[in-house]
């Protein structure tokens, strides 16, 4: 692979940009190419749209740089460097888990569907995509973190920020989201043509977006994620409070609920599930009662 790389600054941080990239030679660089169309389009690809529940694409949350390849922009959400750190203690599943289990496992929360077998070719192509665009980084397996470098700082600013909400950060959040994301999410928060649904049902009565167990729905990663990433090609415009409040008046919004004992049901034919945790439930009230909030008060119920 040759990787050209420039700097590019996001926030206060600066990232290693990829400006080149070339696929690998031969069956692994076609296994890249179908892990990257697959992320692309993983509602719609043959492999992978019968276990997506929405209208939600991994594209949509691993956004794109300047190359145009899935998960290389340098923001929250970045695929690179991502694979060198596995495999890693996750806190949520009580256990050491694989990069393919990561990627499976969101499977269940942002695309509300059903978890890929292991080793499948889905599975395994993806994981090599993502693999591919950690190419000449060293393993740095820390025991520490599971997130990318920085981002839990970004987060942890947000929880400080939100723990303080009330009603009136609910209605900033949508004076923000009129302004600055109807254009491309639409006042109901359905989507328009390649811009992705944030809440909401479809004419067919399916959710259309992440369900509650996704990490989008914390009020806090959600946050960051918006400051760092949009509006689309102007991210890090958003100031730390509109970012915060429109991150509360999203996930204010209806959608699925998740029930992980139902989503490994779905997947008891597949064996060994790498997890000690079996049983988890979220909700909309819940997610703002982890940090303390009062729904039906935030909301002005």
């Amino acid at each position: 692979m040759k990787l050209i790389t420039t700097l590019t600054l996001i926030g206060c941080f600066a990232f290693a940009q990829s400006a080149e990239l070339v696929y690998p030679e031969g069956e692994i660089g076609e296994m890249v190419k179908l892990g990257e169309a697959i992320i692309k389009n993983t509602d719609t690809h043959p492999l992978t749209k019968d276990l997506v529940n929405n209208k939600l694409k991994c594209v949509n949350c691993h956004l794109a740089g300047t190359d145009m390849h899935p998960g290389t922009s340098p923001s929250m959400g970045t695929f690179s460097g991502i694979a060198v750190r596995f495999p890693l203690y996750n806190k949520r599943e009580k256990v050491v888990i694989t990069l393919q289990d990561r990627i499976d496992n969101c499977f269940m929360r942002s695309l509300d569907g059903t978890r890929p077998i292991i080793d499948s070719e889905a599975s395994i192509a993806m994981f090599t995509y993502i693999t591919w665009l950690s190419t000449g980084k060293a393993i740095d397996i820390n025991p520490a973190t599971s997130k990318a470098p920085n981002f839990s700082k970004e987060i942890k600013k947000f929880t400080q920020i939100q723990k303080k909400a009330s009603h009136k950060n609910f209605l900033n959040g949508k004076k923000v989201f009129e302004a600055k994301c109807v254009a491309c999410h639409s006042a109901n928060g359905e989507g328009i043509a390649t811009f992705p649904p944030l809440w909401g049902k479809g004419t067919d009565g399916k959710w259309l977006s992440y369900n509650t167990g996704a990490g989008m729905s914390k009020l806090d990663k959600s946050a960051a994620w918006i400051q760092q990433n949009m509006p689309l090609g102007a991210g890090g415009s958003l100031s730390d409070q509109d970012a915060a409040d429109v991150a509360i008046y999203i996930n204010a919004q209806e959608r699925a609920p998740f029930n992980l004992s139902e989503k490994i049901d779905a997947i008891k034919d597949q064996g060994y599930y790498n997890s000690k945790r079996l049983k988890e439930g979220d909700s909309v009230e819940a997610n703002f009662k982890k940090l303390g909030l009062n729904f039906k008060t935030i909301r002005g119920n």
